[in-house]
């Protein structure tokens, strides 16, 4: 296989939710730049067929899960008007239909208001927010037991399956944010069970690091995030799998967010 015919995989993949051996063992040299070009190709697949980009996802931020997945350095992908919902009362049913292996991943999201600066001073970049809100993303793997490596992520469009968004915040209501966002707290339930707990520094240090991470890697590809895109920050916590029929929900602390509840569908 070839990065053209990884391309056109890719786009049976996402229609299909089918299990596959890791693309790095189909293509020779398979690169995380010749990965996020066979993922560029599947976003003009789903443009082409009316998708509209309306955000990125960063994945890999939680450097505690590093050595478990085997991927050393964040990545990212396109959230896009079909992945993308919105909570009502910080509840949503998500449909799990065509996702490979999905795993459940609370986050901390920012809508942009202007193009953030490459910096890594948090308060430069709270100037380029419109609000931040608690996010769940849903990750998926087309790769059997998530074997992976960074560069099969890259060409999986960073894992991306959905993203549900809970009540934005603007930021302006909030002081000393980004001084409290390391210290943030999280905790994911299934039913009643708490299953996992985080904190803000797992990504990065701070959510707003993450951020400063896709300014510079999005610069070095020659794009940059433009005002009105919601970009999700990564982890709190592990990766966990979710089933239909599921309910699980976040409780979250250290800022005016709230936790969200999430139902699986089929």
């Amino acid at each position: 296989m070839n990065a053209t015919q990884l391309a056109h995989e890719l786009v049976a993949l996402h229609e299909s939710g089918a299990i596959v051996p890791p693309f790095s063992g189909q293509v020779p040299g398979l690169t995380p730049e010749s990965g996020y070009a066979a993922a560029r190709k599947l976003h003009a697949h789903r443009c082409a067929r009316g998708w509209r980009p309306l955000g990125r996802k960063i994945g890999f931020t939680n450097r505690t899960l590093w050595e478990r997945y085997g991927v050393h350095e964040p990545i990212w992908g396109t959230v896009y008007d079909h992945t993308l919902i919105h909570s009502r009362g910080n509840r949503a049913i998500v449909p799990l239909a065509g996702l490979a292996q999905p795993r459940i991943e609370p986050e901390i999201c920012f809508r942009m208001k202007a193009s953030p600066p490459a910096t890594r001073d948090p308060e430069k970049l709270l100037g380029s927010i419109e609000w931040i809100a608690h996010s769940v993303e849903i990750v998926q793997c087309h790769h059997p037991d998530w074997k992976v490596t960074i560069s099969d992520c890259t060409a999986d469009n960073g894992l991306h399956g959905r993203l549900v968004v809970g009540t934005p915040v603007p930021i302006e209501r909030i002081s000393g944010l980004a001084a409290a966002l390391p210290f943030l707290k999280v905790s994911l339930k299934k039913e009643t069970e708490v299953k996992d707990q985080g904190i803000g520094s797992n990504v990065l240090g701070s959510p707003l690091l993450a951020l400063a991470f896709l300014v510079e890697v999005l610069q070095k590809q020659g794009d940059g995030l433009q005002p009105g895109e919601i970009v999700t920050t990564g982890t709190l916590t592990d990766a966990h799998p979710v089933k239909p029929g599921e309910t699980w929900s976040t409780d979250l602390h250290g800022f005016a967010a709230r936790g969200l509840e999430i139902s699986f569908a089929h």
